[in-house]
């Protein structure tokens, strides 16, 4: 804990440190002057003067902890500070809503270990790379559920993120009830831009339960301005023809979502594994660009007066020894 106390110091007059140096020059002053100064008498034996004792040994303390002191001083006033930055972001952001697929194949483990996990760690980087936005989460599987509100708080929203789970909803992919969930959570977002990534590893499946279906979504979509991004997830799967050969095919529905993304003004991008996802985040990214400013304030605490205590200390330490146990006769 001290040592990291220690590394953290900085110094508000760092031409006073130097001065440092001269406390070992008067030390070696001192004890050559002692030297030199030593009186002298004559005996007939020097045999008792070998036998050193415990107060003969520490004779030189008093003389440390007064050097010691006078380093601490020296250290007080050079105004050891300790350094607080504190970084805030502000600007215009965009609204956005993270629209996640959560059915039963989001398991599949095409990606490692599965598409789900993939889609949250991504996500979740994504979240991290835009401070100042405003972003909220839907899951959808055979319904759709607000996982999180739309908000600045991202820690809280990070932590929904890694809590997604496949089976949470009833299973199924309803894209439409997806889409419409996540366009109703921007409805009432005052932001210069709001918009929504979709991914989804399938095609609509319709049960007798559905009550959006995607081209009354998509139109709902592009009544409200909103530009929806959308991710097909998953690796091709080969496939026999009528002619006998073989073909490639995506599981997902690619003229849906082509469809949905532009006729909102956003795009439709493939990821065949982890890095065509991230690589397709990062271009959202840079496409939805905000107004992002950093503003730095710094705060010194000052930490002069532990060694001015410390000082204090040693001095005391000196007068009691040098009147107790070192006294001298004048």
């Amino acid at each position: 804990m001290l040592y990291e106390w220690i590394q953290q110091l900085s110094f508000a007059r760092e031409w006073v440190l130097p001065f440092l140096g001269l406390v070992p020059v008067l030390a070696w002053i001192q004890w050559r002057s002692r030297r030199t100064m030593r009186p002298a008498f004559r005996v007939s034996t020097a045999a008792v003067f070998r036998v050193r004792t415990l107060r003969q040994n520490l004779l030189g303390l008093p003389n440390i902890f007064r050097y010691l002191a006078l380093a601490c001083i020296i250290v007080a006033l050079a105004r050891p500070q300790i350094k607080d930055v504190q970084e805030r972001n502000r600007g215009e952001g965009i609204a956005i809503v993270l629209c996640i697929d959560v059915s039963g194949s989001m398991l599949s483990q095409d990606f490692s270990p599965n598409r789900l996990a993939v889609a949250r760690a991504v996500a979740g980087d994504f979240v991290k790379a835009r401070p100042v936005d405003q972003i909220g989460l839907v899951v959808f599987s055979g319904e759709a559920f607000t996982q999180y509100p739309i908000s600045t708080d991202h820690e809280a929203l990070l932590e929904q993120v890694k809590n997604i789970r496949s089976g949470m909803l009833q299973d199924g992919t309803l894209i439409g009830e997806g889409l419409a969930t996540a366009v109703q959570r921007l409805e009432d977002v005052p932001a210069k831009s709001r918009v929504i990534i979709l991914l989804t590893d399938g095609r609509e499946e319709a049960p007798e339960t559905r009550i959006i279906d995607p081209e009354t979504a998509l139109g709902i979509a592009r009544a409200k301005g909103v530009k929806v991004y959308t991710i097909g997830m998953g690796s091709d799967v080969v496939v026999a023809s009528a002619e006998g050969g073989a073909r490639r095919t995506a599981n997902v529905d690619e003229p849906l979502l082509q469809r949905i993304a532009s006729t909102t003004g956003g795009a439709y991008f493939r990821a065949r594994d982890r890095q065509a996802l991230e690589g397709v985040y990062a271009r959202i990214n840079r496409l939805e660009k905000s107004d992002v400013q950093v503003v730095r304030k710094t705060r010194y605490y000052e930490e002069f007066h532990w060694f001015l205590a410390a000082a204090l200390l040693f001095l005391l330490l000196e007068l009691a020894l040098r009147y107790t146990l070192f006294r001298t006769l004048p």
